[in-house]
C-alpha cells in the first residue's frame, strides 16, 4: 500500500527507507524530496562545480536505492551514509582532474537555494557576495581540511558523526576543522566591510 507523500514528513529516515525497499513509491518519492537537495547541496561544495556535483548527487541516491533492501537499522545514520557516499565520489572526481589544494571551481551561481521573496535586491547580492567569497575560501582548502569544514560548520555534524564519515579519529576531525576554520578566517578577513559583516 502506498501512502500519500505528506504522509511520511514525519517518518524517520531508516523507516521511509525499509518502506520503498518494500514497494512504497511514495516513500521513494519522499526519500528523493528529503535527501536530494542536501547531497546536492554537499557536492557542490566539496566540488564547486555544478555539473559534477549534480552527477554525484545523481550517483549518491541510485547508490542508496540500490543498498535499500540489505539496509540494517541502526549501523549507521542514513545522512551518515549519504555523506560518506558523496565524499567518496567527490574525492574520486577531484583526484581524476587532477585539482589539488590550490584547485579553482567556479563561484556559488547556480546553487538550488530557495530565494527568500522578503529580500531586497541589495540583501540577495550580499547574500551571493558572501556564498561566492565562502565557496572561493573553501576552494582553496586542502580537501579533507574542506571535507571536515563543511561537514561541521555548514552541515551541522557533530565531531563523532564526522570521524565516522571520514573514517579518522574525532580527534583528527578536530585537527582537520581548526585549521580549515583558521584558514577560512584568514582568506575572508579582509573582505569583512566588502561583504558587509564590518565589525559584527
Amino acid at each position: 500500500m502506498t501512502m500519500p507523500l505528506d504522509t511520511h514528513a514525519d517518518v524517520p529516515d531508516e523507516a521511509l527507507l525499509t518502506l520503498f525497499a518494500n514497494g512504497d513509491g511514495a516513500a521513494a518519492q519522499a526519500l528523493t524530496h528529503r535527501f536530494t537537495p542536501v547531497v546536492m547541496a554537499h557536492a557542490f561544495r566539496l566540488l564547486g562545480d555544478r555539473a559534477e556535483a549534480e552527477d554525484v548527487a545523481q550517483e549518491t541516491m541510485l547508490r542508496l536505492w540500490k543498498i535499500a533492501p540489505e539496509w540494517r537499522r541502526g549501523e549507521a545514520k542514513v545522512t551518515t551514509w549519504l555523506y560518506r557516499v558523496v565524499a567518496n565520489l567527490a574525492t574520486d572526481r577531484l583526484r581524476k582532474r587532477g585539482r589539488g589544494a590550490d584547485g579553482h571551481g567556479p563561484a556559488l551561481d547556480d546553487v538550488p537555494e530557495p530565494v527568500d521573496g522578503a529580500m531586497s535586491a541589495e540583501e540577495r547580492l550580499q547574500t551571493q557576495a558572501r556564498a561566492d567569497a565562502l565557496q572561493g575560501a573553501l576552494d582553496k582548502l586542502p580537501e579533507r581540511q574542506r571535507q571536515a569544514v563543511v561537514l561541521r560548520h555548514i552541515e551541522g555534524l557533530g565531531n563523532p558523526e564526522i570521524a565516522e564519515v571520514m573514517a579518522i579519529s574525532t580527534e583528527a576531525v578536530e585537527s582537520l576543522t581548526a585549521r580549515g576554520k583558521r584558514s577560512l578566517s584568514a582568506a575572508l578577513a579582509g573582505r569583512r566591510d566588502e561583504l558587509g559583516y564590518g565589525d559584527d
